[in-house]
């Protein structure tokens, strides 16, 4: 018999190897991308918000360890239908929690880093603010510009 440590590690690899939602997401309404610069791992998330402030879809690119793409997987699928407010109070022990199997302290950055996105996208809708690419401020030419 399976003890519960085999189960979690088996839920793990089934996300790692058959992402939930793992891609671009055409018509997102909010998005943002982060990553741990001591393991190189990246996610970037992206959430369409409906008129009533629930998530109504959720995507992820990434790349980096089984834990933090398998993590970020089982993340987006537990916050679509939920609304903002219930996102922003998911915890970050709470996701240690989703994830399952106990972490070092470093390898729970590898697993907390999608729920800092998260978090981060949620603030960050596309299209408020203009697009930082398209439009410079820093007072000198674009690099499109130059000669």
């Amino acid at each position: 018999m399976a003890n519960e440590q085999d189960i979690y590690e088996e839920h793990v690899l089934d996300h790692y190897e058959d992402p939930y939602h793992r891609g671009f997401l055409e018509n997102a309404t909010h998005e943002h991308q982060g990553k741990n610069p001591l393991c190189g791992d990246v996610i970037e998330i992206y959430l369409r918000l409906d008129s009533e402030g629930r998530v109504s879809e959720a995507w992820f690119e990434g790349e980096g360890c089984v834990i933090s793409q398998a993590s970020a997987s089982m993340l987006i699928e537990k916050v679509e239908g939920k609304t903002a407010e219930e996102v922003r109070e998911f915890s970050a022990n709470e996701m240690l929690e989703l994830f399952g199997p106990k972490l070092t302290p470093n390898r729970q950055k590898c697993c907390l880093l999608s729920w800092r996105v998260l978090q981060s996208a949620l603030h960050s809708p596309i299209g408020e603010d203009g697009d930082d690419e398209d439009d410079p401020n820093f007072g000198g030419p674009s690099l499109g510009e130059e000669s």
